[in-house]
């Protein structure tokens, strides 16, 4: 078995999708005008609109409400990401800190309220997890 993606279902898809290209620098590859992916070298980020839901099971899934994952990010320096989405995020959770597992992480909000961690390993130990 393979995990291929997580998907974010989102009102406006639009404004999503513009937010997490800009975040991520990864250019969104679109399927149709209700589905798009951020392919990235370790895992896809796929969004689609809440008119995709009744694909599935009519409303299985509601946009803007998750309250319990975390999309995260390994980043080359978080700082600088930090930098440049300043201005752009609504609401930083948390600025760049340094956490107890090693990891130096920004946390945010996306427009529609889902958590986003961007971070960089900084200790040996983290580094050690994530060489590639």
């Amino acid at each position: 078995m393979d995990f291929v993606s997580t998907r974010i279902i989102t009102g406006d898809i639009a404004r999503l999708v513009d937010f997490y290209e800009r975040a991520t620098g990864v250019r969104a590859q679109w399927s149709t005008e209700d589905f798009a992916e951020l392919r990235t070298a370790g895992a896809t980020l796929a969004i689609g609109s809440d008119r995709t839901v009744a694909l599935f099971a009519p409303g299985c899934a509601r946009p803007a409400e998750n309250h319990s994952v975390i999309i995260e990010f390994l980043v080359a320096d978080v700082d600088a990401v930090h930098r440049d989405l300043a201005g752009s995020v609504a609401e930083f959770v948390t600025e760049p800190t340094t956490m107890p597992w090693g990891n130096r992480s920004l946390l945010l909000r996306d427009p529609d309220g889902n958590l986003v961690n961007f971070f960089t390993p900084v200790t040996p130990a983290a580094v050690a997890r994530f060489a590639r």
